[in-house]
């Protein structure tokens, strides 16, 4: 049995390794790895392979960037080859990424059935590109395999059959579990002197938070808030540095004392700053899930989240804008002590990957 795993961006990496993992356990299936390059930086991409110990990938297609439109063509184009090269059995894909609707749209067309990792996930805004692209592959895939209660209620409103939905925990929980020990014996605190609790960890990266001058400004005003508190870790991510230049913003970013600007973190090293923060500020997905499992005090930039979970029993709270002012009130309020406890979710349990290989290598018997 042939499964093609798709990888495009970095928090693909950390789903498809587990699972990647998991399938060798069974002599039968032969599981290959596609990285179609939507986003890749070689200093970070071999970082994230080494340190999840992924093999080379089996096709590198190098497609790069552009618009959604160019983007998701240039992938559906390359990957056709391979779909014809390879011939496999199944399409295995995670999340949300431009990568997953382009190379699910190719299996479909060509009658592989699909397996979607992290299915019925619903944010209820159709602006956000990967709404779509979530939509659109649950819609033609014959596996859904779902993280949490709120995804198996979305696909039943949609209309999905009940026996293509496996309830089976989160894979890029399975990576934190795996890896928390050695994430832990890394010099990530000491390479930027710092020690537990003495910090806020802060990434921002989304366009609707970091693509307009009044968005950046809101965010160089909650770190200056935030300084006479805590240190504020900040590894930042391309689109929000060239931004700060664009905006005449740079100088101001880099002058803020007690402010930490770094370069991007590899896997282990993040894991172990998101472990050891007094707070996590954030507009990314995976991280809410992260914090949630390290129980981790996160507020998240999103006027809403596709993951409910986080917010419903985890430690994540939404804040529909960058309002400064917000920001310092809850920040105080998690500093003083008085924060949400959070629990950790159903079949969070480093398990998720080896339920998925279980159910699939049932198809071939």
């Amino acid at each position: 049995m042939k499964i093609l795993n798709i990888v495009g961006a970095r928090p693909n990496f950390m789903k498809v390794a587990p699972l990647h993992r998991a399938f060798g356990a069974y002599p039968h299936i032969n599981s290959k790895i596609i990285h179609t390059g939507q986003h890749y930086d070689a200093k970070m991409s071999d970082v994230f392979f080494n340190q999840l110990e992924l093999p080379k990938p089996d096709y590198f297609l190098g497609v790069g960037g552009g618009s959604h439109t160019q983007q998701t063509a240039k992938i559906m184009l390359e990957f056709e080859q391979v779909m014809e090269a390879e011939n496999p059995d199944l399409l295995l894909v995670v999340g949300d990424v431009n990568s997953t609707i382009a190379c699910a749209m190719v299996a479909v067309k060509m009658q592989v059935p699909i397996a979607h990792v992290e299915a019925g996930l619903r944010s209820g805004d159709r602006k956000m590109p990967e709404e779509i692209n979530r939509i659109l592959t649950d819609s033609i895939s014959d596996y859904l395999f779902i993280t949490e209660q709120a995804g198996y209620d979305n696909l039943r409103q949609e209309g999905v059959s009940e026996a293509k939905i496996h309830f089976v925990g989160n894979c890029m929980i399975d990576s934190l579990v795996h890896y928390q020990a050695k994430a832990r014996k890394t010099n990530a605190l000491q390479a930027f002197n710092l020690s537990k609790n003495e910090y806020v960890l802060m990434t921002m990266h989304r366009p609707a938070n970091v693509d307009t001058a009044e968005g950046l400004t809101h965010i160089l005003d909650i770190i200056e808030d935030t300084l006479p508190h805590k240190k504020v870790l900040f590894p930042i991510h391309p689109r929000t540095r060239n931004n700060a230049e664009r905006f005449g913003l740079k100088d101001k970013l880099e002058s803020l004392n007690g402010l930490i600007i770094s370069e991007p973190q590899g896997y282990l090293e993040f894991l172990n700053l998101m472990e050891n923060a007094a707070v996590v500020i954030t507009d990314s997905g995976g991280i809410q899930e992260e914090t949630t499992y390290l129980q981790v005090p996160c507020l998240t930039f999103r006027d809403s989240t596709e993951r409910p979970v986080t917010v419903e029993l985890g430690t994540n709270q939404l804040l529909a804008d960058l309002n400064p002012a917000t920001v310092h009130q809850k920040l105080r309020e998690i500093l003083d002590g008085r924060t949400k406890q959070g629990t950790i979710p159903p079949l969070w349990d480093g398990q998720a990957a080896q339920r998925i290989a279980q159910i699939l290598s049932k198809l071939s018997n």
